[in-house]
């Protein structure tokens, strides 16, 4: 937001925390339900009156002239409204929700109009051709040539008659994205169940019986609460001994937003994601038709590393073939071991699953996750973090003060050599009622220079949903995470340093932005692998009774227990992605009804993987990532930069068997230059190319994954 906007705002908004904020940060804590209509409203004209200027016939078509104010006004709007979407992620209230239900039609119908803009499209058309443009940065080159992308594939060049109908798609695949969210959410909020017999409870860690005794007692109820929040269910599928108690909590787990779900949802059918999916997908293929592609997969391709659907297809299936003796030999190896040592002689059922594994597992390995999980408590595995990310890129992380919307919330600055801040994080690490479940980094503002020359510097958020401190005979505990916490840790902050550490000036391309979606997975993946590392464990661990660092037996365990039915959960992973591909590739969605989608799903299954799906089982109607979170067509990504993280780590494999370390400053100050500081500013295969000097290689991800 400029300083001439924050200076000329009308009085009812000069107490606005949603316009006051300008280049800082947003007062969270301070943010109302009513503030968001008359916040929204005037910077919605704000963003308007820019791009009239815009395309005012007067304005030259120039980066100062056009871009860099239209960039201005359309953060000053986006950058709000991310607080608010943010909000309502971590903090939703039924009041936010109304609230943030009512702006959003209008914030995504101002996009969809940008996007359709004939003569802002001429505009930076005459830009791109115009002499000048070879003057400007390699950087402003990209945000000009991906606009331009852009503006075709959000119907520029539609006729006047298509275009209100294209706004309209993208009006009505925002709402209902937000609805389906919304369900899945309320759906796990408004499950409980409350056990009263403590010999129920048999198996079940210490830590999770006091974290349930402590749901109960917020809760008002007397005994043991368990909900569908992941900290809480995972635990009674992985531990428990009652298996009564873990099919009633897997049965509730599978059917959230459904028309199974458990009773109390009877006469919630709002709830039901069904029709709900397929009028998603009904809107994804017109929109792609319209833009004159076959199907939704085609058209999401265009801003993507892969060249065709066939291509995806292709790697996908050809992955599962791979994948696919191995998830068979972990299928027989389980339910043989379930049959004569848990004497499960009628069968394995889903419900059965984690608990055999981690039985199996323990037996196999000597070692349960909940013993390995005392060693992580989470101040440690922060320290530990911090230091790798450190050493390999010359910064410095330190406590912050910034603003924050839960008392759980962390901030922290990155300092450079220098000892000048580059950028900021928060990191709100808890899972807790109206916080969405899962975990992701979010950009809450981008790194560009400024008009004057100074530089904003970047923000992000990096939230997770860990199992919180519970109190254990009146002491609080400090909150220990689980080894695929830790992971997901790491997954995340790589994410985060790709958008922190960007050197890139122009907002469009800098840091994560303009990233390819099938590349974006890299650095975040890149980051996972260090947790394998002893020289990282040792140092970021600590029991959280005695304080000894993991043992280095317990460490040889873990890692021969690494690639651990990997074959069975790399073909899970290619099924969810293939069903999303399908979905949108060939799906016949205009005709489809019922529960087409799940059907589809099913034949999937059937047809790739070696567990066969559950009749009960909906869990696609909880696929949050591909109806609420951005991956339509999209899912495959995963696999797709996992095959290029784990080549570029294998350079830090390399670099170790020269320097004795994977912590190599070298290596990782070219992974820094090559990989996170550009951006999007050049394509993620450069980027991959200049770092490694070479096409990328499956190799290391099936030597990695134990799939040779």
């Amino acid at each position: 937001m400029t300083t001439s906007l924050t200076n000329s705002l009308p009085a009812e908004l000069q107490n606005n925390p949603l316009t006051t904020f300008g280049r800082g940060i947003a007062a969270y804590s301070e943010v109302k339900p009513e503030h968001i209509a008359p916040a929204i409203e005037y910077l919605l004209k704000h963003a308007q009156d820019a791009v009239d200027l815009a395309v005012n016939p007067n304005t030259p078509s120039t980066w100062n002239c056009l871009a860099e104010p239209l960039e201005d006004a359309t953060e000053s709007l986006g950058r709000s409204w991310g607080v608010i979407s943010h909000l309502n992620s971590v903090a939703d209230t039924p009041e936010l929700r109304v609230a943030y239900g009512e702006m959003l039609p209008k914030v995504t119908a101002f996009f969809s109009s940008l996007g359709q803009n004939l003569e802002l499209y001429k505009k930076f058309k005459e830009l791109s051709k115009a002499s000048d443009f070879s003057k400007l940065s390699s950087a402003q080159k990209k945000v000009i040539e991906n606009s331009l992308r852009d503006f075709r594939l959000g119907g520029a060049e539609l006729s006047d008659a298509d275009k209100p109908r294209f706004s309209q798609i993208q009006d009505e695949q925002a709402t209902l994205g937000k609805a389906f969210s919304d369900h899945v959410l309320d759906a796990t909020d408004g499950f409980v169940h409350l056990v009263t017999d403590q010999a129920d409870l048999i198996g079940l860690p210490e830590d999770a019986i006091a974290a349930a005794a402590d749901t109960a007692q917020q809760k008002k109820l007397q005994g043991w609460a368990f909900t569908l929040h992941f900290p809480s269910y995972y635990p009674v599928m992985q531990y428990s001994e009652n298996r009564v108690l873990r099919r009633l909590m897997y049965e509730a787990y599978v059917t959230r937003a459904s028309e199974l779900a458990p009773e109390f949802a009877k006469g919630k059918l709002d709830w039901d994601n069904t029709q709900n999916m397929l009028e998603q997908l009904r809107l994804r293929d017109e929109e792609a038709r319209m833009l004159g592609f076959k199907n939704y997969a085609a058209l999401s391709l265009a801003p993507k590393m892969a060249s065709s659907v066939e291509e995806v297809d292709s790697f996908l299936t050809n992955f599962a073939q791979k994948a696919k003796p191995f998830a068979l030999k972990d299928w027989q190896e389980l339910s043989e071991f379930a049959k004569t040592e848990l004497s499960i002689v009628d069968g394995l059922e889903p419900w059965d699953v984690a608990f055999a594994s981690e039985r199996l597992k323990q037996e196999r390995y000597s070692f349960s996750e909940n013993e390995l999980k005392q060693y992580f408590p989470l101040p440690k595995v922060l320290d530990g973090l911090f230091q790798v990310i450190q050493t390999l890129f010359g910064v410095k992380i330190e406590a912050a003060d910034l603003p924050i919307w839960h008392s759980d919330v962390q901030s922290f600055s990155v300092k450079n050599a220098k000892d000048n801040i580059v950028a900021y994080f928060y990191l709100d690490p808890y899972a807790r009622p109206g916080k969405r479940g899962g975990a992701w980094m979010d950009d809450a503002r981008g790194r560009r220079v400024l008009p004057n020359g100074e530089i904003q510097v970047p923000v992000a958020y990096l939230v997770c949903n860990f199992a919180p401190p519970v109190k254990v005979d009146g002491v609080l505990r400090q909150p220990t995470i689980t080894h695929d916490d830790v992971i997901t840790l790491f997954h995340e902050s790589g994410h985060g340093l790709h958008h922190l550490l960007t050197q890139v000036s122009a907002l469009g391309v800098s840091g994560i932005n303009g990233v390819e979606w099938d590349a974006v997975e890299l650095p975040s993946q890149f980051m996972e692998n260090f947790c394998w590392e002893w020289e990282v464990l040792e140092k970021m661990t600590a029991h959280a009774e005695t304080g000894k660092p993991l043992p280095r037996e317990l460490f040889d365990k873990i890692l021969a227990a690494k690639n651990f039915q990997n074959g069975y959960m790399t073909l899970r992973q290619i099924v969810m992605s293939l069903t999303d591909w399908r979905l949108h590739a060939s799906f016949d969605a205009k005709n489809a009804q019922g529960q087409a989608v799940l059907e589809l799903s099913r034949s999937i299954a059937d047809q790739f993987n070696v567990i066969a799906q559950p009749k009960i089982s909906r869990w696609i109607n909880t696929f949050s990532h591909i109806f609420a979170g951005g991956y339509a067509a999209g899912y495959y990504s995963y696999k797709w930069a996992e095959v290029l993280s784990a080549d570029v780590y294998s350079a830090f494999e390399e670099a170790a068997k020269i320097t004795g370390s994977v912590l190599d400053e070298k290596t990782g100050t070219r992974y820094r230059e090559e990989i996170l500081e550009v951006g999007g500013s050049r394509p993620a295969a450069e980027s991959f190319r200049a770092f490694r000097g070479r096409e990328p290689s499956i190799d290391a991800l099936l030597r990695h994954g134990g799939l040779t």
